[in-house]
């Protein structure tokens, strides 16, 4: 059933043995202090091996960019050897794996960074309230990055991508979506900016294209990815004209040679998040030549309708991941889907419990 999905795809120098990616999914469960990786992730990433990539949930480059609970880093040497526990795990069930690099940018809440301002594109603020480890608390401005801590800010991402290839990672994906610092470069809403990385589309995506283009210094673009988000409003991040923005991004992109493209693209009736914006795929289809992966509220059926149109090569689950470990497998079945009867207790909890004690489905029939 659902043939497609089980077709191999080549993204680059990375192989899939199937179509059915782990989206990323932040779960905020690393060892505090230091933001490190532990055995219980491990276990985590193991139990969803047979994914045919797994995008590891997002982890912050830098300090100054890490704004979540118990969320992991890569920008030290213990955070490097904690990683390794997991692309062990991962490549001894045959799986394979790609580290997200993420800055939260103007989402960091001054708590994280001991009471100095989160770093932006422009002086703007978030709506809504950031998640601290004293609860939540409203979001404060952010400061603009010079163009000398611009620079600054595109070697930490490259210090990032050297320390993923040191844990192991086959690859990376820049986390250039839902209205993290990427995303508040490209977007007219939050780049206010009159210098060369402000104003028109062009400008709005020389951050991408030199963050990109450090991540290619250190992986070749045949491991590197990058996940957009180029329809509708997130967490504040906007933008006017998201077919001139997005086309420009994926200009980039593409000439940068870029293995795959993930997109979140949200409908009207979403699951978890919803706009009346149109997708942007179709248009992005058109001028990126490498694996386009496509995200949110996918089912199975829909899934293999993109892939047989050419809308898609893949498509990446997240919530289904979560309560389905095996979730390739039962697909593969045509066996139920467990829903995910997590909160976001659960999802962003500590120990255990909606983490790593879903059953397979072997295991529910074998107790039934």
């Amino acid at each position: 059933m659902y043939d497609p999905l089980f077709e191999p795809l080549k993204m680059g120098a990375l192989e899939a043995k199937n179509r059915i990616f782990m989206a990323p999914l932040t779960r905020g469960r690393s060892d505090q202090p230091g933001s490190i990786p532990n055995e219980m992730m491990a276990t985590y990433y193991r139990q969803r091996a047979s994914a045919g990539l797994i995008i590891s949930e997002a982890t912050g480059i830098s300090v100054e960019g890490s704004g979540w609970p118990a969320a992991p880093g890569i920008w030290s040497e213990e955070q490097v050897e904690g990683w390794k526990l997991t692309t062990d795990a991962v490549h001894a069930e045959g799986g394979l794996i790609v580290m997200q690099l993420w800055h939260m940018g103007r989402l960091v809440h001054p708590i994280f960074l001991g009471g100095q301002p989160p770093v932006s594109a422009s002086a703007t603020t978030a709506p809504d309230h950031a998640h601290t480890p004293e609860g939540r608390k409203p979001y404060e401005q952010a400061r603009e990055l010079s163009v000398e801590e611009i620079a600054r800010v595109v070697e930490d991402y490259r210090h990032a991508a050297e320390n993923a290839k040191k844990a192991g990672f086959d690859g990376v994906q820049l986390h250039g979506a839902n209205g993290y610092l990427v995303d508040q470069f490209l977007r007219d809403k939050t780049n206010l900016r009159t210098d060369e990385y402000g104003g028109s589309p062009e400008n709005r995506t020389r951050f991408l294209r030199e963050v990109l283009t450090a991540l290619v210094d250190v992986w070749g673009a045949d491991r590197v990815g990058v996940r957009l988000s180029p329809n509708g409003e997130t967490q504040g991040c906007d933008d006017s004209d998201p077919a001139a923005t997005f086309g420009a991004a994926t200009r980039v992109v593409e000439d940068l040679g870029i293995a795959f493209l993930e997109l979140r693209e949200p409908g009207p009736e979403g699951t978890f998040g919803r706009t009346d914006v149109p997708k942007q795929s179709p248009m992005i289809r058109s001028i990126y030549s490498g694996a386009l992966v496509l995200n949110s509220d996918y089912t199975p059926e829909s899934a293999v309708a993109d892939i047989e149109a050419g809308r898609a090569d893949a498509v990446s689950w997240g919530r289904d991941f979560i309560s389905n470990p095996d979730l390739p497998e039962r697909f593969a079945k045509g066996a139920p889907i467990a829903p995910n009867l997590g909160v976001p207790h659960t999802w962003y909890g500590k120990g255990p419990e909606g983490y790593i004690d879903y059953p397979s489905f072997e295991e529910v029939e074998a107790v039934a």
